[in-house]
């Protein structure tokens, strides 16, 4: 199928269709809408018109079944949900009439195919006199930039997924960080892998396109080949890519032989570590800078270029300390947010390089709490209204001052495979409904593609035959949980290791998790 291609008079025509469209179905003002689609162009046409109007959009991934829709269905009380017939040799829409059972919901499919029991959206650009009603119809929204226009979704401890609100204010304020922190310039050809489902795509190149007036060219689910074929047609000037991609594509030669990537300027990646000699190594090859980047569907947006970190050393691993009156930076989002690191045990604040402490943010990139959570909320806050971010930092100095963060680890326990958190309790809450499974802990373990992976360690009932994996992962199938959260591997023990107060210590099973399956089976 042919790429679409559509110039901002194109854009401004199919949105205008849009809005005609989801107003005549009774959409309106505050209105959740929850979508389900892939990065193609209509989708970004799809979110403008939603947000002209002043529904709000709560993206879904496409992987996900009918336990997540169902569990985000019930709470947003969703209007509607948009999908489409078909995707990849599946029907999205089988999933959602699973997940929406006895709920009144709004199903739509965007395209020309006529489903059985959902309103088709047709893909259809308005003509001028549409366009000017739809005009109308945003005036009469009378939409506040401080209204909720998006409700993302992260996984929680608690094992069920946390709504994240953000109004247009919240999206203008975090996207100023990503836009400085790349070097972006107006007119300049952006290319995003990441479904436009979070941070990473909403706050990153979507918000950075608007910004910027150039071209957005989408991608999703990565495939090298493709990707590479549309850095030589395309020519985008800024792309973002998972640091085990950029590893790869580096030591490929015969890959990077096949492709001119002159047109690159700059690479932005982050969710994992990275390797200083991957950014070192595009710099001398390809005179492109790596941007490293660490963000969250909160609001937290730490971002390190070769301006605040000239080193490969000091990028890989290094943030700028934005967000104190004691270091300058010049960036938009070092002037408008605040930073600290607390000391988890005593609640004091760390000012002493070397020290590890949890990293809190506060200002206008934060979100103001979790939808429909006011216990969550209350927790994640602190009584000076700075958000905790259950991230571990540590002050570095260099041959200036004490001006950067160092990441150390995470204090919640959230698993992240390949950029997405995942809640262990989630997974074992699931594993312990194998009728073989006495108890359970889902642990992660290090994969050098996606970061993490998920491994169940299990306690077999007395008498029971252990499970194997092949038995988890068809327990995961037929529970319709999504497949980035089925685990990957399986440790047998005799007793799960336990605080004193009766918590599970997962650090004390991560070497068993650790074990290869070569060497577990031999």
């Amino acid at each position: 199928m042919p790429a679409l291609r559509l110039s901002f008079a194109d854009v401004q025509d199919f949105v205008a269709s849009y809005m005609r469209q989801f107003h005549e179905l009774g959409l309106r003002r505050d209105h959740i809408l929850i979508t389900q689609l892939p990065n193609i162009a209509e989708y970004v046409a799809v979110y403008i018109a939603a947000l002209k109007l002043g529904i709000v959009v709560s993206p879904v991934p496409m992987q996900f079944r009918h336990r997540e829709l169902q569990q985000i269905m019930q709470l947003t009380a969703a209007r509607g949900l948009l999908t489409l017939a078909h995707f990849k040799g599946e029907e999205p829409t089988r999933e959602v009439r699973v997940a929406a059972e006895g709920r009144e919901l709004l199903l739509m499919v965007l395209g020309e195919q006529v489903t059985p029991g959902a309103v088709t959206l047709p893909n259809r650009a308005a003509n001028a006199p549409a366009v000017q009603q739809a005009e109308q119809l945003a005036l009469a929204a009378g939409v506040s930039a401080d209204d909720i226009a998006t409700i993302c979704w992260t996984s929680g401890t608690e094992g069920l997924p946390k709504g994240v609100p953000r109004s247009h204010n919240h999206w203008l304020a975090i996207s100023q960080a990503h836009f400085d922190g790349a070097g972006l310039r107006r007119g300049d050809v952006l290319l995003n892998p990441f479904p436009l489902v979070n941070m990473a795509a909403l706050g990153g190149c979507f918000m950075s396109w608007l910004h910027g007036a150039g071209t957005l060219v989408l991608h999703h689910p990565f495939d090298a080949s493709v990707y590479l074929q549309q850095i030589a047609r395309d020519r985008p000037s800024y792309a973002i890519a998972p640091p085990a991609i950029l590893n790869m594509l580096l030591k490929n030669e015969q890959l990077l032989a096949q492709v001119d990537l002159s047109s690159l300027r700059c690479i932005g990646s982050g969710s994992a570590p990275l390797d200083p000699a991957m950014i070192r190594g595009f710099k001398e090859r390809f005179n492109i800078d790596i941007v490293n980047l660490f963000g969250s569907n909160e609001g937290v947006s730490l971002v390190s270029s070769a301006a605040e970190a000239p080193t490969a050393e000091q990028r890989a691993s290094l943030f700028p300390r934005f967000g104190r009156r004691d270091v300058v930076w010049p960036q938009r989002i070092a002037q408008s947010i605040e930073t600290r690191l607390i000391d988890p045990e005593s609640g004091a604040e760390i000012l002493t390089p070397g020290q590890t402490g949890e990293m809190q943010i506060r200002g206008p990139t934060v979100f103001d709490g979790y939808f429909r959570a006011p216990k969550l909320t209350a927790a994640a806050f602190t009584s000076d209204g700075f958000f905790r971010t259950g991230d571990l930092f540590e002050i570095v100095t260099d041959s200036l001052g004490p001006r950067f963060y160092r990441f150390v680890s995470r204090l919640k326990q959230l698993i992240v495979r390949g950029g997405v958190k995942i809640a262990p309790e989630e997974v074992e809450v699931l594993l312990a409904q194998h009728p073989a499974v006495l108890e359970a802990a889902a642990i992660a373990y290090p994969d050098p593609i996606l970061g993490q992976r998920i491994c169940a360690v299990l306690v077999p009932r007395p008498g029971a035959a252990p499970p194997t994996l092949g038995a988890i992962q068809a327990l995961f199938r037929e529970q319709g949980v999504t497949v980035f959260k089925w685990p990957e591997r399986v440790r047998i023990a005799s007793a799960l290791p336990r605080n004193p107060l009766g918590k599970v210590v997962r650090a004390e099973l991560a070497p068993l998790a650790a074990v290869p399956d070569n060497v577990a089976e031999s």
